[in-house]
């Protein structure tokens, strides 16, 4: 079993040698490291391949229906018929489109997501990079996303457009915080920014035992900043047609298709790195158990899909500026207090620790649960009392 642990590693290691025959340590490096970068990019568009025809065929399950069954086996070529199709359709832009920056928009919203990957310990020794600041580069990478978003909403000059991408950069950058706030008690515990240390940490304890809340409000701000569903009013069709990218077609709109598959795979491996346990697990090869703990994550996000209506726009903002970012800044006290406490003591008494802590915090949900009903009835009193009357129309 460990030589299937260790596969791609030994690879690694063996044609590097070979290489270093023939070239100098520069260039061998230099190779490696593009070699390195093609792979995550086919991984990439392997991943969206497979969650495109996975997705369709469990959601279809959820709503009683088949999914993709026509093109090949079980449906199983679907994906490359949707492909070829987008590389076949017209690339169409509107006429009083501002032309550079409809253009540059697709081509920014997919470098963040295979930026973000070169960071992800995929198994014991297979990242990309190791960097001590890989949180912070993840969260600093995977934030320029907005600005593509909004140039594709700005640029197409289309109202539905321009409303979609402005819906998409508040809700973006309001779930950034109580995401940010959620992982910053896993970074007290690891004492690290590294993902890879990350990982090492939870030796004794994943960290979901220690900060369920946290993961808790992790998973919900990451499906928020994915645009997926109960959080999908940037692409709301019965409102907005289709969103920041209504006017895009052909290849451009397959860019945007990349990126937004992409984003689940990106949102479950990070939260499998901060909470999970990574890639450890006991007899299956370390790759193997990160790729199982990321897709049943990713599956959770595909029973949200089929299960949840959407938010609207105010109970989609509640949500996080009176609830998570509240709820956060507890969870990140407790956290702080449950570490000073804990620090030198054996695993079982920090274990017992974080979970008195754990419970207080969780009183203080409901209690923030409580305190929204009577905001919630003003704020519909206060709208009742502004509403014009039957009386006033006409």
């Amino acid at each position: 079993m460990r030589l299937l642990d260790e596969l791609f590693v030994n690879l690694n290691r063996w044609f590097a040698g070979v290489l270093s025959r023939f070239l100098p340590g520069w260039a061998v490096n230099l190779i490696i490291m593009l070699i390195v970068a093609l792979i995550l990019v086919l991984l990439g568009v392997v991943v969206v391949l497979v969650q495109n025809y996975v997705e369709r065929k469990i959601v279809g399950r959820m709503q009683d229906r088949l999914g993709p069954n026509r093109v090949g086996p079980l449906g199983l070529l679907q994906p490359f018929a949707d492909v070829i199709k987008l590389l076949i359709k017209e690339d169409i832009m509107p006429r009083l489109a501002h032309r550079w920056v409809f253009n540059l928009a697709p081509m920014l919203i997919v470098p963040p997501a295979f930026l973000a990957l070169a960071v992800i310990p995929f198994g014991r020794g297979m990242q990309g990079t190791d960097l001590n600041i890989g949180f912070l580069y993840i969260i600093a990478v995977t934030s320029t996303a907005t600005i593509a978003i909004f140039m594709a909403g700005w640029g197409s000059r289309n109202k539905y457009a321009l409303l979609g991408a402005m819906r998409a950069v508040a809700q973006i950058i309001s779930y950034e915080v109580p995401q940010v706030l959620s992982a910053v008690g896993v970074l007290i515990l690891s004492e690290s920014l590294s993902m890879v240390r990350i990982v090492e940490a939870q030796d004794t304890w994943w960290f979901v035992l220690l900060q369920p809340m946290a993961f808790l409000i992790f998973l919900i701000a990451g499906v928020a900043e994915i645009n997926r569903t109960p959080f999908d009013l940037p692409e709301a069709e019965s409102e907005l047609i289709a969103g920041y990218h209504t006017e895009y077609s052909g290849l451009k709109f397959a860019m945007f298709y990349l990126a937004e598959y992409l984003g689940p795979f990106l949102v479950a491996a990070i939260g499998t790195t901060l909470f999970l346990g990574g890639w450890r697990g006991p007899i299956l090869p370390s790759w193997l158990w990160f790729l199982i703990k990321t897709y049943v994550l990713v599956f959770v996000l595909i029973w949200l899909r089929a299960t949840l209506p959407r938010l609207r726009v105010d109970q989609l903002m509640n949500l996080a500026w009176k609830f998570l970012v509240p709820l956060a800044l507890l969870n990140l006290v407790g956290a702080g207090v449950a570490a000073s406490l804990t620090q030198g003591a054996g695993q079982w008494v920090t274990l017992l620790v974080f979970t008195a802590v754990n419970l207080v915090v969780l009183g203080g949900a409901f209690a923030l649960g409580r305190l929204w009903v009577p905001l919630r009835t003003a704020e519909k009193a206060t709208a009742a009392a502004w509403a014009p009357t039957g009386s006033e129309g006409g």
